[in-house]
């Protein structure tokens, strides 16, 4: 690894928790602390089991950042994250590895804070009425508080089908998530 790359590698615990809810008012999440929008590609490569490999392009406040980053799982809560931004042509280069049978994702992200806790919101192109919430915890047994303005449909926290790496593969149906609360 080269310098430069030895200097933009960030390793990190990452705990979070991810629920389905209602679309909400993108007009209220605007008015939030800390509020962004971005517009963000994600393609997963090839990796060993219990790894997750991705390179991603984040369009925001005018500028677009290019990282690589690979996962791997501790629990369903958490996993150990090794990120690094890359330029354009080492994130096309890359992209070409995509993995067999997975497609790329596209959403929307609406980041913010609130009572001091980052929360994420991705928009799926599919999807009309639902999106996905995360949020990331400082120490596991932690609860977040999540606005008002955010209507939790359930908690996904581990669930298959509703990591981005598995939806890369098979994306679930709205109507599956919307419903599924019900049972």
């Amino acid at each position: 690894m080269d310098e430069q790359n030895a200097r933009n590698l960030r390793k990190a615990e990452e705990i979070e928790r991810k629920y389905i809810i209602q679309l909400p008012d993108i007009a209220e999440l605007e008015k939030m602390p800390d509020y962004t929008k971005s517009e963000i590609t994600q393609i997963y490569l090839s990796a060993p089991r219990g790894v997750t490999h991705r390179v991603r392009r984040r369009r925001y406040k005018g500028e677009t950042i290019y990282t690589e980053t690979e996962k791997r799982r501790i629990d369903a809560l958490s996993c150990v994250e090794t990120e690094r931004e890359i330029d354009e042509r080492q994130f096309e280069e890359l992209a070409k590895k995509q993995a067999i049978h997975r497609r790329p994702i596209e959403k929307v992200r609406h980041t913010f804070r609130f009572e001091g806790q980052l929360f994420e919101i991705d928009v799926y192109p599919g999807w009309k009425r639902t999106c996905i919430l995360e949020t990331e915890l400082k120490f596991r047994e932690e609860n977040p508080h999540i606005p008002a303005l955010l209507h939790v449909i359930r908690e996904v926290t581990g669930r298959k089908g509703y990591s981005n790496a598995d939806m890369s593969k098979r994306f679930p149906q709205e109507e599956k998530a919307f419903l599924s609360h019900k049972k």
